[in-house]
């Protein structure tokens, strides 16, 4: 039951986009807090790393827990994550930003499940169907509303 409940829950927000985020968010933010031989800048210069891995690390729990927010997410993300690159370390040696930019990606084309329309029922009539548009007859006048004015270029330029 509680399996059940987690696929279910997991299946109905884009998950894994938001695991990526936060995990690309920890790698970016904990590698400032590393010892002086790992760092590649010090001091003042680290504040950014760990405020753009915190934000990452947000991001990703937006996606996770605000579901139509993941558009707006998934592109902060993979900004951020961009930016990473040049301003923290070169993004978590390229770890964060490669996770952040997949995290992004994969939050942004994330879409849910449409629910499966119910079959018809046997007795029941069906929706009519539009008839299909018929194409013009060859020896038939063209029709005045379609054809363009002098002063009018469907490409749209200016006469």
């Amino acid at each position: 039951m509680l399996l059940s409940r987690w696929r279910r829950w997991r299946r109905t927000r884009p998950f894994w986009g938001g695991l990526f985020a936060v995990l690309a968010g920890a790698e970016i933010c904990v590698l400032p807090l590393a010892p002086l031989k790992v760092m590649l800048q010090q001091g003042v210069a680290g504040i950014p790393s760990v405020l753009m891995g915190i934000v990452m690390i947000v991001l990703g729990l937006t996606a996770w827990f605000a579901p139509a927010q993941r558009g707006l997410a998934g592109v902060l993300t993979t900004l951020i994550a961009t930016a990473a690159l040049v301003l923290s370390n070169l993004g978590g040696f390229l770890i964060g930003t490669l996770l952040g930019i997949l995290g992004g990606g994969l939050m942004f084309a994330w879409q849910p499940y449409a629910a499966p329309r119910p079959a018809p029922a046997e007795g029941s009539p069906t929706p009519p169907q539009a008839p299909a548009p018929s194409p013009p007859a060859p020896d038939s006048a063209p029709d005045p509303a379609r054809t363009p004015t002098p002063h009018h270029n469907p490409q749209g330029a200016q006469p």
